[in-house]
């Protein structure tokens, strides 16, 4: 945050439209600035996303900026509560025409995120979310109902990070209700305030606290974890995964983020 500090803002905006938000006017980009100041956020690390959505009342595109599942995923783990995520669990495929365009996709996606209890046990969280209620359209003026590029390209894990972000708003409440970008993308502004709402109460189930990682494992991959580190990914997200097989200690922790020296990233 230092060396963000000592450059001008339009020096800033450059440099954002240059690399994270490549076609981006510069007023979305100062919009996406003010919200990581407010949130005391760092800009580079693209915590929040520039989306163009529809404005049915404008009939034009508007940038709105959101959270992104990488920032739901850090502030989680900053807790020191977050005990892991599940791998995504996907119902049936459906093959179906949607706007004249024919795709497979997986009828829903269940995903469980774990919280450490005081008490040293383990509660979860669980989350279901449709690809019909999800999925972003092309939209536009020509009112699509077709899905965009991307969620025709990854109808699966599209709607996983849709799932994980209900999933983290449940176990985690202190993140907020906003929703993230990868869940607004593609909706529709009709001069409301757009929300997203969970149809599951978030009652959290108790389960026994998964057991240590082992030690062997732990020294055998931690210069793996280095390496995707290096690569652009989070420490955070790397530990969280990690923990889905077995709680790390405080100085595994350290380790992976090498003296908390911590090299935050958004997963892609």
């Amino acid at each position: 945050m230092n060396d963000v500090a000592i450059v001008s803002q339009d020096e800033l905006v450059a440099v954002l439209r240059s690399s994270l938000y490549p076609g981006a006017k510069d007023e979305s980009i100062r919009m996406a600035l003010s919200y990581c100041r407010a949130a005391g956020l760092d800009p580079l690390q693209k915590p929040v996303h520039i989306v163009p959505m529809w404005d049915s009342k404008a009939a034009a595109y508007r940038d709105v900026v959101m959270p992104g599942i990488g920032l739901y995923r850090t502030q989680a783990s900053r807790t020191g509560e977050a005990a892991g995520v599940s791998e995504p669990e996907f119902g049936p495929d459906v093959t179906e025409a949607i706007g004249g365009q024919e795709i497979t996709f997986p009828s829903w996606c269940r995903v469980t995120v774990f919280r450490l209890l005081p008490n040293g046990a383990t509660a979860q969280f669980t989350a279901r979310e449709f690809w019909r209620e999800n999925y972003a359209v092309k939209g536009g003026r020509e009112k699509s109902i077709a899905p965009n590029a991307m969620w025709t390209k990854r109808p699966y894990g599209q709607l996983a990070k849709c799932a994980e972000a209900q999933a983290l708003r449940k176990a985690f409440p202190e993140l907020g209700a906003a929703p993230t970008a990868e869940e607004m993308e593609g909706k529709v502004i009709d001069g409301g305030a757009a929300e997203v709402v969970s149809s599951e109460r978030a009652e959290p189930r108790v389960v026994e606290a998964p057991p240590a990682y082992p030690a062997e494992a732990f020294a055998a991959n931690l210069p793996k974890w280095h390496a995707l580190i290096d690569k652009g990914r989070s420490a955070d997200e790397i530990i969280a995964t990690i923990e889905t097989k077995g709680r790390l200690t405080a100085q595994q922790k350290c380790a992976i983020r090498r003296d908390d020296n911590v090299i935050q990233g958004e997963a892609a």
